[in-house]
């Protein structure tokens, strides 16, 4: 089955209107201008897109990546005509073995090759007919910044661990380089919605090189299936935060539904950037890991890539490859052969490797004459003065190797920097008997898996290499601690790259192994890599995107915020802005009325200098508290002394400090504890542990409230407070396990409070105490701004259906900020709620 957009845009090649039964469907409309979302309280609006539901069952998957796994080159005829074909070595071809026959994939990407203007439309017809795929046209102006410019000078430097010290280190930070790439991302935007189903089809973005892509997508489809697979490593936040458009790209990336990395160091990474940069924290349930972002589950995945075995074996089967081996075979007699297999560039850490070479036979002079590394140097895919370097450097100590210990007819190190054919590269794996990676930072690194695959053979090699049929293969590997593949290695030795001496050792280690143990190694290694290929890897992926956007039409979507800013809140579908034109229509009808405020964060602006409320804040709540239909109380965890203080002179306003433990109605009346405790011992168990957490954790302190203890780390290095506040949590747990208190964690805080004492507490008190006073409440409104508020609102809106409150009560929760809660209503900020209880105390006068 063709999709409908798919059609659309063949039909519109062929200049006919597309045609579907006897609907008619017009092409999705392109974004060709980066326009900003408003929020809209209009449920109609906010819906994903314009476009009508699809009725479509296949799957549908749009893989979008900088290049098109294309070959492409003019006709031998010279007609000048293009001759495209699939280019076998590409990932994201290889990937569409995992994701299942049933599944369409369509390709968005650029060509390797420049393609005329004039020539384009043709060029893109071409490819949507016979590839499915989608090109791109960058102008090469744009595409040089874009490519060399923003993504090898900044992002790919940093994202190995190189700070930009100096103009010749990665280059200092060119804004003029930035807006080439958000626009190369948002002309890959409008490719893919040129050809989005959106309510079927699964986007998956890879690599550096478009990560605000996400954005361009989420802002025009709300709830687009995204998922983002990061090929490079993801730096510690030390180095990510010298980004100057970190918050940029990290916002962008959270518009995704699934973040893909290979090892958990680069997950690692990333979660900690979101937690220092943007406060975000996140969770582990059930094995994944998940980060809430307004509303939406970002869900994490680590998972490294793998190789195409069916591709490999079938160049292992090549007669070229075989005689290739042979010729390699006769060279190389009587010598062993440690290779290498490495772009030109400054990550792979070559020249580590050659001087580890020298150390080796500087060390051992029996090894001079039998050992060969041969050195296969790939070109490098960036350009600049780096590479001009590393390539001289390279040159250079090969030469002064070869001279220092080579004799005639013996090179101790054979570097090869011609382009090799694919089968010729897999011959030399071939009779390799140890392959050595000594990256200094890598992404993935591949050469080690398909080393040991080429290692396994067949029987024509094992022939064409004198082995014996079906007998047990062995190999050896020396890879750097430093690329994404190493954990996943565990017969090899691992080396920090850096260290000569331990480098030259290993290789040395790995020439002695003796001969079971190679093939123990071996058979370990051939096992992983033969079950954790490609498709396995892009099969895990598409399973997890799935799962991430399983409950996307069960939530209700709004858009927010400006260019790379934009983000969407995913809500529960009642859950809609309070409106002050019916909040006040419904005080006027109501004549007991029941009103609960939280007060940090809620009347009071969070992280303000002075903590004290506002006059203008005192001012409403006294003509509040004026109206005698109203019984208005502030429930705070703040302690009584301080509230009473603040509030003195609010005569009749009813107050509960340290969430409900300490409650009066009004100013003349007594405190009275609402729940009873016995006594406080516990506190002498608690605080010493809590004082061994503060002295261990620099920026934390404790808080002793007459009810409560509280450890709150809130300036404290957020990684390490956070891990502190998990120990403490179990610490206290432990020796508080036979205690009558309750032990929880909320923002930045660790409390220890009694039983039973939260402020769902004080809202059942005051309903109840109503009831009792024949005030049967008809309008309840509860106000708040974090967890602890929840409570109470769980409480008023069970209340709904029981005595406490009249049949035709009219019941409004409200939370501050758009966010997952227990109320179903809202408003932005503190400025709204004052201007709301402003309305309502205009109306009592």
């Amino acid at each position: 089955m063709v999709s409908r957009s798919y059609s659309n845009l063949l039909d519109l090649a062929s200049g006919e209107r597309p045609t579907f039964g006897s609907e008619r469907r017009r092409l999705p409309r392109v974004a060709t201008v980066a326009g900003v979302l408003s929020e809209l309280d209009d449920e109609n609006s906010n819906s994903v897109g314009s476009d009508a539901p699809s009725s479509v069952s296949q799957e549908r998957m749009i893989i979008v990546g900088n290049q098109l796994p294309l070959r492409a080159n003019r006709s031998p005829d010279g007609s000048g005509e293009w001759c495209f074909s699939w280019d076998e070595d590409s990932l994201l071809l290889q990937l569409k073995d995992g994701l299942g026959e049933d599944v369409e994939v369509i390709y968005v990407g650029c060509l390797k090759e420049e393609v005329d203007p004039s020539e384009q439309d043709d060029v893109a017809q071409t490819l949507l007919e016979s590839f499915k795929c989608v090109p791109a046209f960058i102008p090469p102006d744009l595409f040089s910044k874009f490519y060399h410019g923003f993504c090898k000078q900044h992002l790919w430097p940093l994202f190995h661990y190189m700070l930009p010290l100096s103009p010749d280190l990665g280059g200092r930070f060119d804004r003029s380089l930035w807006q080439p790439y958000v626009s190369v991302n948002k002309i890959f935007a409008d490719k893919v919605m040129e050809v989005i189903s959106p309510d079927d089809d699964y986007v998956w973005v890879h690599d550096y090189h478009l990560m605000v892509l996400p954005t361009f997508l989420r802002k025009r489809f709300n709830r687009v299936k995204l998922g983002f697979f990061l090929h490079s490593p993801f730096p510690s936040s030390e180095i990510y935060r010298t980004l100057p458009v970190r918050d940029e790209l990290l916002r962008a990336l959270l518009n995704a539904d699934l973040i893909g990395f290979h090892t958990f160091d680069y997950a690692r990474h990333f979660l900690s950037c979101c937690s220092r940069m943007l406060g975000l924290s996140y969770q582990s349930k059930r094995g994944y890991i998940g980060l809430e972002y307004y509303g939406r589950t970002v869900s994490i995945k680590i998972l490294p890539v793998g190789i195409h075995i069916g591709q490999l074996q079938s160049v292992l089967n090549l007669p070229e490859t075989e005689s290739k081996v042979a010729e390699l075979y006769d060279q190389f007699r009587g010598q062993t052969v440690i290779l290498g297999v490495d772009d030109m560039d400054i990550f792979k850490g070559i020249s580590l490797k050659l001087l580890a070479m020298e150390q080796l036979l500087m060390q051992h002079p029996d090894k001079r004459g039998e050992v060969v590394l041969v050195q296969i140097a790939n070109p490098a895919r960036g350009r600049g003065r780096d590479v001009q370097e590393v390539q001289s450097e390279t040159k250079a100590t090969v030469r002064r190797i070869n001279e220092t210990f080579g004799t005639p007819g013996y090179d101790p190190v054979v570097l090869i920097d011609n382009p090799l054919q694919f089968y010729e590269r897999i011959a030399y794996y071939v009779i390799a008997e140890c392959c050595l990676v000594t990256a200094v930072r890598d992404g993935m690194n591949l050469i080690p898996y398909e080393y040991v695959i080429c290692r396994q053979g067949n029987e024509k090699l094992d022939e064409t290499l004198g082995l014996i049929p079906l007998a047990p293969k062995k190999s050896m590997l020396v890879v750097s601690e430093f690329i994404g593949c190493s954990p996943s290695l565990s017969g090899a030795i691992r080396v920090n790259p850096w260290n000569i001496d331990s480098v030259a050792e290993a290789m040395d280690s790995a020439l002695i192994v003796p001969e079971p143990e190679k093939q123990m190694r071996h058979e370990k290694h051939h096992r992983y890599v033969s079950t954790h290929d490609v498709a396995y890897w892009a099969r895990s992926f598409l399973q997890d995107l799935e799962r991430a956007c399983r409950d996307h039409l069960r939530r209700r979507c709004w858009g927010i915020g400006f260019g790379l800013g934009f983000r969407v809140i995913a809500l529960d579908p009642n859950f809609r802005k309070l409106s002050v034109e019916h909040i006040v229509s419904a005080y006027k009808r109501t004549k007991n009325r029941a009103i609960l405020l939280d007060y940090d964060g809620t009347i009071m602006l969070p992280g303000s200098i002075s903590t004290a409320p506002s006059t203008e804040a005192v001012g409403i709540l006294n003509n509040l508290c004026r109206d005698p239909k109203n019984v208005v109380f502030i429930v705070s965890g703040k302690d009584r002394e301080t509230l009473a203080v603040w509030f003195s002179s609010c005569q009749k306003l009813g107050i509960a400090a340290e969430h409900g433990y300490f409650a009066r109605p009004n100013h003349d009346a007594d405190w009275e504890t609402c729940v009873s405790v016995p006594d406080f011992d516990w506190k002498q168990i608690a605080e010493p542990v809590m004082k061994l957490y503060t002295e261990t954790t620099d920026g934390s302190a404790i808080e002793t409230k007459e009810s409560a203890l509280v450890w709150n780390y809130q300036y404290a290095d957020p990684d390490f407070g956070s891990c502190q506040a998990k120990e403490l949590l179990d610490h206290l747990e432990s020796v508080l396990a036979n205690e009558p208190v309750s032990v929880k964690s909320g923002q930045h805080i660790v409390e220890v409070k009694p039983q039973g004492v939260n402020k769902g507490l004080v809202a059942q008190c005051l309903l109840e105490t109503m009831q009792k006073k024949e005030m049967l409440p008809d309008f309840v409104l509860c106000i708040g701004d974090d967890r602890s508020d929840e409570d109470m609102f769980e409480v008023i809106m069970n209340a709904r259906a029981g005595p406490s409150l009249s049949p035709v009560a009219e019941v409004f929760a409200c939370t501050v900020g758009q966010k997952p809660s227990k109320a179903k209503y809202y408003l932005e900020d503190t400025s709204e709620i004052l201007r709301m209880l402003q309305g309502l105390a205009n109306a009592s006068e």
